[in-house]
Order: structure tokens, then C-alpha cells, then sequence
């Protein structure tokens, strides 16, 4: 097996840390010779490195083959672009956005950046799966993406292909003839490090499901590419980063908006200010907190549910409530 390297598996963004697929566990399988693992990949992504001026925007691609039952899976985490993952023998347990799936031999799967999935319940089983990761400058749904310019379908077939990948999130697809030999065909360039089939495989993949969708008649919607899903998405994802220092101009850098569209989608969405919206998910966390688990103290829960001290916890709190924190858990015990 080729040396495989890894760099710190993340990427940050508007004070946010998205884990990327670094594969830890994978590369951990590898090194033991308990799994094949051939991939080329940049900043977090495992594999041999790839050079700046080769095929940029191309964030990860490879391949693993497991023979046999392994005790690892991967984690739930996000990736920096879409990506097409195929499975080519076996079965395995994935889970998109908290919905468990069973990926089968011949499907594959797609996802984008802010669908979070896992590979494995919690461990994956024998089989071959072959990925393509791409960055298309996208990290929300309303963003416009860009393909790298070695993609070299036409501005129609791109155009028609970008509409399907973003107005329809269909997890797992079944694939066909086409689709194994193009897969196949990434793996073969990934193995013997040929740049250009790489590029040459990638592209009429594609183009190869594109003319699937298009056979099918996918269904479209537009709503899902809506600013107002953006919005809805990062204020769902909010709920386990209350602790972080949001501030209004933070929320909006997050979901690539400028301040007073932000405002103006949060207010539409929740009848409240970013600022009141955020505060009023924090009081509901501690009240939740100072109820489930007594033996906490006041402090410690002021300061997880995002709040700088106690004092200004207990003063936020006492006008949210018209109680302080201890009288409220000592009301909500009796």
C-alpha cells in the first residue's frame, strides 16, 4: 500500500469548525493492513497530495476495499463540496441528516456540504466503495456554485446538471452500467496516479448521470435552493452552538448573507430579532438544563448554553422569566 498521509480533518468558517471526512478511522484500518485504501486528497482529506495546479476544486477522490468485517466506521461529519460516493460491492449503513439508509452494491450516494452523514452503524462491513469530492464554491444551499474549469461539460449539460444536484437532495440513487464503468474507471487513474484519465473519468461520469436524470425525469424544487432555507438550516444548526459568541454579523457571515437580508429572513422565519432568537434558544437550553440535571451548578450551565458569567445569566434570565435561575429549578423540583 502507497503511504498515506492526513492533515487536521476541518475548515473553518465565520468562527464555525465543519469537520471534513478525514477518514481517521479508515487511515487507522489501512496502516494495520486491515482494509486497501488508495485516495489522492487536499488540507484534511487522507490520501497522497495533490498539487496546487492539478485539477483544482478537486477536494478528494479514491477508494477502499474491505474483505472483510471492520471495526471502524466514519463519524458524522460534512465535506468541503459535493460528493458522489459509490458503492461497487457489499452493503453498507449510511445516515444523511439523521435518516439511517442502506446503501447497496451498484448505488451511490450524494451529498453537499451542509448535510451531515456517517459511514457505518457504527462499523462498516466488506465492500468497495469509490468516492469524488468537489469543491463547487458552494457551503449553503442559495449560493450559486462554480465548477472547476477542467470540468468540461457544456454550459447547457452544466447548467441542467447544477439544477438537478441542487433542486433535488435525493440521498441515494440507483446506478447502472455507466455509471460502475466510470467509477471503476476514477479508482484505475487514482490507483496508477494518472492525472488526466482522473479528469477524463470525472467528466463523463457526469455526464453519464446527467443523462441518467434526465432519463428519469427527476422532480425539481426550487424552494430548496431559497435564501430562506439557508437561514432555516443554520438556525436548526444553531441548537448545538449556543455556546459559541454569536453575534448578529457572524450568523449572517455563516449563511453567506449580508446582515439586513439575514435580519430579514430571521424575523420572516421566527417573528424575533437574530439577537432575541438566539437569547431565547439559550434560556430554553438552561431551563431545560436546570431541570434535567440538578446536580449541575448555575454557573456551569450559564456558561454552556452561551452565556459570559452567571450574573448576566441570572439578569437575562429573571427578564425572560421573572425568576432567577435558582428559584426557578428550586420551584420546578418542589
Amino acid at each position: 500500500m502507497k503511504k498515506i498521509t492526513q492533515q487536521q480533518p476541518a475548515y473553518r468558517e465565520a468562527g464555525q469548525v465543519y469537520h471534513a471526512d478525514s477518514c481517521r478511522p479508515l487511515v487507522e484500518a489501512a496502516g494495520a493492513e486491515e482494509v486497501r485504501l488508495e485516495a489522492l486528497g487536499r488540507g484534511g482529506y487522507p490520501g497522497r497530495r495533490l498539487a496546487p495546479a492539478v485539477l483544482p476544486g478537486l477536494r478528494s477522490v479514491g477508494y477502499w476495499d474491505a474483505r472483510r468485517e471492520q471495526r471502524w466506521g466514519l463519524p458524522v461529519h460534512r465535506n468541503e463540496g459535493i460528493e458522489f460516493s459509490f458503492l461497487a460491492t457489499g452493503t453498507m449503513p449510511v445516515t444523511i441528516e439523521n435518516q439511517p439508509q442502506q446503501l447497496r452494491h451498484d448505488e451511490f450516494l450524494v451529498t453537499r456540504p451542509w448535510q451531515p452523514h456517517q459511514l457505518g452503524n457504527p462499523n462498516i462491513g466488506p465492500g468497495k466503495l469509490i468516492w469524488v469530492i468537489m469543491d463547487v464554491g458552494i457551503r449553503r444551499p442559495h449560493q450559486p456554485w462554480r465548477w472547476p474549469g477542467w470540468v468540461v461539460l457544456s454550459p447547457d449539460d452544466l447548467t441542467a446538471l447544477t439544477k438537478v444536484l441542487r433542486q433535488n437532495e435525493q440521498f441515494i440513487w440507483p446506478g447502472n452500467a455507466e455509471v460502475r464503468r466510470c467509477f471503476l474507471g476514477v479508482a484505475q487513474a487514482v490507483e496508477k496516479n494518472r492525472e488526466s484519465l482522473l479528469a477524463v473519468m470525472i467528466n463523463e461520469l457526469l455526464l453519464v448521470m446527467l443523462e441518467m436524470f434526465r432519463a428519469r425525469k427527476i422532480p425539481l424544487r426550487v424552494s430548496l435552493t431559497s435564501t430562506a432555507r439557508t437561514v432555516r438550516l443554520f438556525l436548526d444548526e444553531l441548537q448545538s452552538t449556543l455556546d459559541q459568541p454569536w453575534t448578529v454579523e457572524t450568523m449572517a457571515e455563516s449563511c453567506h448573507l449580508g446582515v439586513t437580508q439575514f435580519i430579514h429572513y430571521c424575523e420572516k422565519l421566527t417573528n424575533m430579532s437574530p439577537a432575541r432568537y438566539l437569547r431565547h434558544q439559550r434560556i430554553a437550553k438552561a431551563r431545560a438544563q436546570l431541570t434535567g440535571q440538578p446536580a449541575r451548578s448555575i454557573t456551569e450551565i450559564a456558561l454552556e448554553c452561551g452565556f459570559s458569567s452567571s450574573q448576566y445569566f441570572t439578569n437575562v434570565f429573571r427578564a425572560e422569566t421573572s425568576q432567577t435561575p435558582r428559584d426557578y429549578r428550586q420551584q420546578k423540583s418542589g
